[in-house]
């Protein structure tokens, strides 16, 4: 038999299925790569060995899937992590592919495209969800990747993550400690891990100090869903006097709302992410960001160790987290000064 055609036409299998069991890739099953094996010996087929080099060569390209909201591409401090990581991918002869998802398609989709077509030689994913079935499939795949983030997937993975559960913690304490008592949440989607833990994280410090925590709203993790999270909460019989919100977008969104409702006099209102332009909004930001030198760096160092095939337990980072404090936390007429000594 002098071809893949011929010898694919045989077995009832398709050319890709064929090659890439001759290629020993594990997508395909055992029994199919043993059967494509047996038939192409029996009847004397050889592989183009100057083609199947080519098929094996390194793509020399990572890829990331970006959320794409109307307006913009990714949440903005992905794109500034992401600059840092291509830059040290790059002095390892790899390429950063930055990969808008299209409106109607899945990041699962996207995924499979590039590991499936065989493009790309590892996977970076931003913004895990608790669940997460792009983990699932990399995993099923072999391919090596790292999340900004963690899951809830049973396999262990490599991630880099920010604490925002204690970081949460932290920041709802400070407001009790000012005098706050009817903290609110403003919360991003739940079955986002990093939505999820930042609301156990105020819902222990508002039970530890024997207050029911059900002054919260849940929308979109963008400036419009803030804003619409917190009129929400101030339309509520007994409105907050503090806010803790899910990530910076919402907490200027929280802030246009209160400008525009009287009853937003006074409210103290953090954020999370640390992004550029808080410090530009009327009050500025008070915010969280995770610590440590340069995560994009850290997180292409745990790529390239993941590439090597070091094991998944030994490439998770767990960052602290550490106030930004600017005016939006105290505006004038709240319950008092946050008190320094809890950070």
């Amino acid at each position: 038999m002098s071809n893949l055609k011929e010898l694919a036409r045989s077995l009832g299998l398709s050319i890709t299925t064929v090659s890439r069991a001759l290629d020993g890739y594990t997508d395909v099953s055992a029994v199919t790569r043993e059967r494509v094996r047996a038939a192409a010996e029996k009847t004397g087929y050889r592989p183009n060995a100057s083609a199947r080099r080519l098929r094996k060569q390194r793509a020399e390209l990572v890829a990331v899937t970006l959320p794409n909201d109307p307006g913009h591409i990714g949440p903005p401090h992905f794109l500034d992590m992401l600059s840092g990581c291509a830059e040290h991918l790059a002095s390892a002869g790899l390429n950063l592919v930055m990969a808008p998802v299209p409106r109607g398609a899945s990041e699962l989709d996207i995924c499979r495209r590039f590991v499936d077509g065989r493009r790309v030689d590892a996977m970076l994913l931003v913004r895990t969800r608790r669940n997460d079935e792009r983990v699932e499939f990399l995993q099923s795949r072999s391919i090596p990747f790292v999340t900004n983030g963690r899951t809830e997937n049973p396999a262990p993975h490599p991630f880099i993550d920010g604490d925002g559960q204690a970081g949460f913690h932290a920041a709802t304490r400070r407001f009790l400690a000012a005098g706050h008592r009817r903290i609110g949440h403003i919360a991003a989607p739940q079955d986002y891990y990093f939505a999820h833990v930042r609301r156990m994280g105020w819902a222990a410090a508002m039970h530890e100090a024997g207050f029911v925590p059900d002054l919260f709203s849940e929308n979109a993790p963008t400036e419009l869903g803030g804003y619409r999270a917190a009129l929400d909460l101030l339309q509520r019989p007994s409105p907050p006097t503090a806010l803790v919100c899910s990530t910076d977008e919402m907490a200027i969104g929280t802030l246009r709302a209160l400008r525009e409702t009287r009853g937003g006099d006074g409210i103290a209102v953090v954020g999370h992410d640390d992004l550029p332009m808080g410090a530009y909004v009327s009050p500025a930001l008070s915010t969280m960001r995770v610590t440590g030198e340069n995560l994009g760096a850290r997180f292409a160092s745990l790529l390239l160790r993941a590439i090597a095939g070091e094991p998944a337990e030994t490439l998770q980072e767990l960052h602290p987290v550490e106030f930004v404090d600017r005016a939006s936390h105290e505006p004038a007429g709240n319950a008092g000064p946050i008190s320094k000594s809890s950070k």
